[in-house]
């Protein structure tokens, strides 16, 4: 069944000579198309998540297809029943994806790791000399995650060449595969592991989402969800009888895909929780933010 709107996730490392102008040009182009969703621009290129109407998104891929800089997308598509976007953020910034090498660092138009297609994915991933490394945020790999990888606890993609440094006897000649959303972390994150001197360095090609579309291996090997930032929160991955749920709420420990942001302001952190949990004791995520938010009269509702 055809939906009305599609979701476009996508990234492309190119030289932007110039990012404040052409973002400018961006802006009004997605403006004129009423798009939604969080574009950021560098001079190493562009990375975005859109949400409109499929002929508007239609426009928008035949522009990027055909300006030299953006030419050669690989395009991820969903379909959905409505924007899953509340407004449309244009920024530009130092880093398409922040890995904060500094002096150090490079394009991964000159250096990143081997591609694998989920179908050679998912063949290396019975290698017993291979490690996966999850490339995302910690909040991103509890709600799902390929079964074994190595999940590093960090909070952001600038902390994980500390965690490599931290974990280099580990690493030390296994084969690395390493996986993202999409794709764009890893076109960075795996061309560091080999300045780093890891010399059997792969990615999963178009990421987590691509392995998940993917009609022979139906995501074979994901647990949980796919995190992606947008107000759906989680899309599915594994389309197989083995597909689970492995994140709980935090209340009664019950599978749950439900991320919420805890009731009480100055925490605000997201965590797990249930229908049933929410509409009986609120939306916090521990019992000392419940009766700090209502001795303090600041608590969020809806």
């Amino acid at each position: 069944m055809s939906t009305p709107y599609e979701v476009l996730l996508y990234y492309k490392y190119a030289r932007i000579p110039d990012p404040e102008g052409y973002a400018a040009q961006h802006r009004a182009l997605c403006q004129r198309l009423n798009l939604k969703g969080r574009i950021l621009i560098a001079e190493e290129g562009i990375n975005g998540t859109l949400s409109g109407l499929s002929g508007d998104t239609a426009e928008y891929r035949k522009h990027l297809d055909q300006d030299p800089i953006t030419r050669g997308i690989a395009w991820k598509i969903d379909p959905s029943d409505t924007h899953v976007f509340p407004k449309l953020s244009i920024k530009v910034r130092d880093e398409v994806v922040t890995l904060d090498l500094g002096e150090d660092d490079f394009s991964p138009e000159d250096l990143t790791a081997t591609h694998l297609k989920p179908a050679e994915w998912r063949e290396m991933m019975q290698d017993e000399n291979v490690i996966m490394i999850d490339a995302r945020n910690d909040y991103e790999w509890e709600i799902g995650r390929f079964e074994g990888a190595l999940l590093p606890d960090v909070p952001s993609f600038r902390d994980l060449p500390k965690w490599v440094r931290d974990h280099r006897e580990e690493l030390e000649g296994k084969k690395i595969l390493t996986y993202c959303t999409g794709g764009i972390r890893c076109e960075k994150f795996s061309g560091f592991l080999l300045k780093e001197g890891l010399s059997e360095v792969f990615q999963l090609d178009g990421g987590i989402v691509t392995y998940g579309k993917d009609e022979k291996v139906k995501g074979e090997g994901f647990e949980g969800e796919c995190y992606v930032f947008d107000e759906r929160l989680s899309v599915p991955v594994n389309r197989t009888p083995e597909a689970s749920v492995i994140s709980r709420c935090a209340i009664c420990q019950e599978p749950s895909i439900r991320y919420r942001n805890c009731g009480w302001k100055p925490c605000n952190a997201q965590f797990f929780c249930c229908e049933r949990c929410e509409a009986e004791s609120g939306r916090y995520c521990e019992p000392i933010c419940k009766e700090a938010a209502i001795t303090g009269a600041i608590a969020v509702t809806g």
